[in-house]
């Protein structure tokens, strides 16, 4: 792992846990790019580790400190989740530079790396996240083409089996979205803001087809993920 610090950090909040990890793509036309916006100062932002895609790791920012990486964010009710979560960019161009398919030695590299993070710190794997999960008007990454269930297969995160797939009134929708960790509205009304958070759900449970519509294909992956709770 090369030690390559970024100065885009500072003190946690006293006795905030680290109990989140995020994971993101990088969303630039290269790894170099991609890095050096990660350490400059004037950027503002940063992550705690950067994976390129032939597999090798960067760590950018001590994981005792919080990193600068998911801005205005929100799961389970928590708001500010760089105060409490760890923070991994993958290099991809993203959906604006060409978003392409993440290669086995970077799968591996992120494996390894979150089994890790996991043994040291108390992070569910409904905490798991990516940056999509926790800010679904802003953010795509990592996208539909990253490989959740992949991770859950080793022991990272969560991946449901469907589950009936019912139909439920948009009210209830909300109500089981939020319940989950999302931040929806809770109104009603299938609105923009609904349907960001319910493309957030199929980028990383139902990856298929993402278009925020609440099919069936989409509410059983969500019955599924509520029957792990």
């Amino acid at each position: 792992m090369r030690q390559l610090p970024s100065p885009n950090a500072d003190a946690r909040p006293a006795g905030c846990p680290i109990d989140a990890l995020i994971l993101h793509y990088t969303g630039m036309p290269s790894a170099a790019a991609a890095l050096a916006r990660l350490r400059d100062p004037r950027a503002l932002v940063s992550a705690h580790y950067l994976i390129d895609e032939d597999g090798t790791v960067a760590a950018l920012v001590p994981e005792s400190a919080r990193a600068w990486h998911a801005g205005v964010s929100s799961w389970q009710g928590q708001a500010r989740l760089n105060d409490r979560s760890i923070g991994i960019e993958l290099v991809n161009p993203g959906h604006e530079w060409g978003y392409r398919a993440f290669p086995d030695a970077q799968y591996a590299a992120c494996i390894e790396l979150c089994r890790a993070i996991v043994a040291r710190w108390p992070i569910p794997a409904r905490r798991v996240l990516g940056h999509s999960d926790v800010a679904p008007e802003r953010k795509q990454d990592p996208g539909e083409l990253f490989d959740w269930a992949h991770l859950a297969a080793a022991g990272i995160g969560l991946w449901p089996q469907p589950g009936a797939g019912r139909q439920r009134s948009i009210a209830k929708l909300q109500e089981e979205l939020a319940r989950f960790g999302y931040a929806v509205p809770r109104h009603g009304r299938l609105d923009a803001a609904t349907r960001c958070v319910v493309a957030a759900l199929q980028r990383h449970f139902r990856p298929e087809r993402v278009d925020g519509e609440p099919d069936q294909a989409t509410l059983a992956r969500l019955d599924g993920l509520l029957a792990l709770l």
